[in-house]
């Protein structure tokens, strides 16, 4: 065993790590995947490069509702999407004035942190 301290975020952990002969991990295999990807929903075609500032997820979640279509004026603090993250419903709110250029994700869609919601331009 080897005592390890690892730190995290600025938090320090003692760990111990056992370490392993070079037979021993050859045998060890990779566990399987847990199911297989569902299919994604259809998405909104994605806006031109350039058209406008992505409004992205700040955290992985489902959306629970897309307040906002296409061409329609918003102003800031107007709430685009509200994901649902840890049972906790977030209100992603339009960071300036502007026009919702695309929207890119639907009602029920699950996405990762830092995916594209919708485009304001």
């Amino acid at each position: 065993m080897k005592n390890l301290r690892i730190t995290v975020n600025g938090t320090a952990y003692d760990v111990q790590v056992e370490e392993l002969g070079e037979s021993a991990g050859t045998a060890v295999q990779a566990p399987a995947p847990a199911a297989a990807p569902k299919a994604a929903a259809p998405k909104a075609a994605p806006a031109p490069a350039g058209a406008g500032e992505p409004v992205v997820a700040p955290m992985p979640g489902t959306v629970l509702s897309v307040n906002v279509t296409n061409g329609q004026s918003v102003k800031s603090g107007d709430v685009l999407v509200i994901l649902e993250a840890m049972k906790m419903e977030n209100e992603i709110k339009a960071p300036k004035d502007g026009t919702i250029s695309s929207v890119a994700v639907s009602k029920g869609e699950s996405v990762d942190t830092g995916a594209t919601l919708v485009t304001l331009a």
